[in-house]
């Protein structure tokens, strides 16, 4: 059976890992749509403001804020301590579940 602070680890590294992938999601989004942008001006005739240059950036950056969403504002809404207080809760009733 796991101990408590390998379970907080596994917890902890998890959470890292969604942060991680957040950060590589923002970087690629970041990269992408400025060489999207650069090479639709250049090849444009419409000028610099043309909408075909932001739509990518745009409907991209909506699943991009929710991928943000799902990563912080859990924690943010639920508190910091909410998962701990959680695993702690589901460890106590599978205790009292194997007793039983």
């Amino acid at each position: 059976m796991e101990t408590l602070e390998e379970i907080k680890y596994r917890e902890a590294a998890k959470k890292v890992k969604r942060i991680k992938g957040f950060y590589t999601h923002a970087a690629v989004y970041v990269v992408i749509n400025i060489v999207l942008f650069v090479v639709n001006v250049q090849n444009s005739s419409e000028g610099l403001w043309h909408w075909k240059n932001f739509t990518t950036a745009f409907f991209w950056g909506i699943g991009l804020a929710s991928h943000a969403i799902s990563v912080f504002v859990p924690s943010i809404i639920l508190g910091s301590d909410w998962e701990e207080k959680k695993i702690k809760q589901l460890m106590e009733q599978e205790k009292k579940n194997k007793w039983e």
